[in-house]
């Protein structure tokens, strides 16, 4: 069988801990061609780690050896490498969030219809086992439709020290659009995609401008920290639902918390760990999954997914429609928090 070749744009942490990684797991239906950077010595160094023949500093450069790209740049850049691999016929995976703008998004959404080719957006939660569990309980009316939504992803004192997480010229905000977006599209996911009606949201970076910083993941200047260690969110849906969100970088909590929890009319469901909630029989029963089928290695499970739907076997779990309505959820809280009020959408 030929094998897929795919080259990897960004050579920061996320493509040498999880993408280069869990490629490599698939030697037998992929081959890692190249690896690019604007820095020289990074994709050197990434090439020679992984034993990759081939390094670039222009990505445009790498297309001639690849079919399929992962883009793991600072979110500035999704949106311009996407559109050029699409349109140089190359399948594509890109880190989340999608783009830093709705606009952007449309032109990655075109630049896939134009050219056939496969636009995967690496939300990566989806593949975590109790998320598609949760997925099939609720596709199987163990709970009815969910009409109200709970969902935390809390870190204490764990702003990213590293990279370009407190950029926000390059990646347009911080705990919102870097750590809370995956909460935040695993539960529209789970709840079906409803279009959203109205979003209240606050952004917050008071903590991390305090001096004196404790902080576990590395080291940053308080002074000029300019983007979001600390958000709340209210949605509201189209059929009736709603969603009560909250993240965090840098929260002053008792220790680091994951939680979605979907209430529905037969009953609710807890991830992490996953657990159904339910009156049946004229009883309260609250039950466990002794066993989930799937992979404890959701980046590999995302890597077969994508690789599958590159060769035409199956399609990417997360479409790039969904990405959108999750970049456009994110822009209506920061907006919200920008104007002290509501983001209304028209029906």
């Amino acid at each position: 069988m030929e094998k897929l070749r795919i080259g990897i744009i960004g050579a920061g942490g996320i493509a040498k801990s999880r993408h280069i990684p869990a490629l490599l797991k698939f030697a037998d239906s992929v081959m890692i061609t190249g690896v690019c950077d604007v820095s020289e010595e990074s994709a050197k160094h990434a090439a020679d780690q992984f034993g990759i023949e081939k390094s670039f500093v222009n990505y445009k450069d790498l297309f001639n050896e690849t079919d399929a790209v992962v883009v793991c740049t600072p979110n500035k850049f999704h949106a311009e490498i996407a559109v050029a691999a699409l349109d140089a016929g190359q399948h594509v995976l890109c880190e989340k969030p999608m783009a830093m703008s709705l606009e952007e998004c449309s032109k990655m959404i075109e630049a896939r219809d134009r050219s056939g080719k496969v636009l995967a957006i690496g939300y990566h939660y989806r593949f975590m086992k109790e998320a598609q569990a949760a997925k099939k309980l609720i596709l199987e009316n163990e709970i009815g439709q969910p009409f109200a939504v709970r969902a935390r992803g809390m870190r204490r004192r764990k702003v990213p020290g590293w990279g370009v997480f407190t950029n926000k010229e390059l990646q347009g905000g911080g705990s919102l659009i870097d750590y809370g977006c995956h909460l935040l599209d695993l539960s529209i996911w789970l709840m079906g995609n409803p279009k959203e009606t109205e979003v209240t949201g606050t952004a917050y970076n008071t903590l991390s401008k305090l001096p004196g910083q404790v902080n576990l993941w590395g080291t940053f200047d308080h002074e000029t920290f300019n983007v979001d260690d600390h958000v709340t969110a209210y949605v509201k849906f189209a059929n009736g639902a709603s969603l009560l969100f909250e993240t965090s970088w840098s929260a002053n909590i008792e220790r680091d918390e994951e939680c979605i929890s979907l209430s529905g009319e037969y009953g609710g469901i807890d991830l992490f760990p996953l657990r159904i909630n339910q009156y049946k029989h004229g009883m309260l029963l609250n039950t466990r999954a002794d066993w989930l089928p799937g992979e404890e290695d959701y980046a590999s499970a995302q890597t077969r997914n994508f690789i599958n739907s590159c060769f035409g076997r199956e399609e990417f779990e997360v479409k790039a429609e969904e990405a959108l309505q999750t970049t456009r959820i994110i822009d209506a809280i920061y907006k919200s928090s920008e104007m002290g009020k509501e983001e209304n959408f028209k029906q």
